[in-house]
């Protein structure tokens, strides 16, 4: 078994990712390969905070902008967030792996309140933490609820799973000379404006010191390889 890297990480899930082909709902060969690779990495050692987007069901900008007021819209999206933390949840714990759903919005009927102490005890404890609903507020993203998060609980890394394999100079999707980097610091992110996180998110985890190692979830074997510290994605750092 590989040698873990880092000790104690933050990982950040898209939504769309949980998604896979159909682009929307959950894609269950997904999550079943995803909850694997979260296994591996759990028996490696690894203690693991998750965080996951809403996208596959609700984006509060996007689907509400022009018809819910923003509030209610990203309200929305983190009820959203909250039904793929469970579905999550609920496939790990099938697989054997102890989990605890804690989310920033109190719904005690199906998960714990966001207590730092606590989620961190949970870790150390050996249980993978799964935290819903963002940071509990309308205005701040997925990523920097994983951002906040990780600075919580002292995480060693942020691992952000994503749809592309790292960060590019220009949208690789639009720009078949797009350049892909190996590493970029946090302020050529913010001065280029490069789609790796929203300003705050990366303002965020640039005043707490956190790397950010982002890399396509379209392999869920990329989790493995990140937490063993292999050459993959971009790391974005001081």
């Amino acid at each position: 078994m590989q040698e873990p890297k880092y000790k104690r990480v933050l990982l950040k899930i898209s939504g769309e990712a949980l998604a896979g082909e159909k682009h929307f709902g959950l894609d269950f060969s997904v999550l079943d390969q995803v909850s694997e690779v979260i296994k591996e990495c759990a028996a490696m050692g690894v203690e693991i905070g998750i965080v996951i987007g809403g996208g596959n069901f609700w984006r509060g900008v996007k689907n509400g902008e022009g018809y819910i007021e923003r509030t209610r819209a990203d309200h929305m999206g983190m009820l959203a967030t909250a039904m793929n933390c469970m579905a999550l949840a609920d496939v790990l714990e099938q697989k054997g792996v102890p989990v605890r759903l804690q989310t920033a919005l109190e719904i005690k009927e199906v998960a714990e309140p966001y207590i730092r102490a606590r989620a961190v005890r949970h870790l150390e404890k050996g249980r993978v933490v799964i935290f819903g609903c963002g940071v509990g507020s309308p205005f701040f993203s997925t990523e920097t609820a994983a951002v906040l998060r990780a600075a919580e609980i002292n995480a060693d890394v942020i691992l952000l799973a994503k749809n592309i394999d790292g960060v590019y100079d220009s949208d690789p999707a639009k720009n078949a000379n797009a350049v892909k980097f190996d590493s970029i610091t946090y302020e050529d992110v913010l001065a280029r404006r490069l789609a790796v996180m929203d300003s705050t998110a990366t303002s965020l985890s640039m005043d707490n010191h956190i790397p950010v190692l982002v890399f396509a979830l379209k392999d869920p074997h990329n989790i493995i390889r990140a937490v063993s510290g292999e050459k993959i994605g971009t790391i974005v750092k001081e």
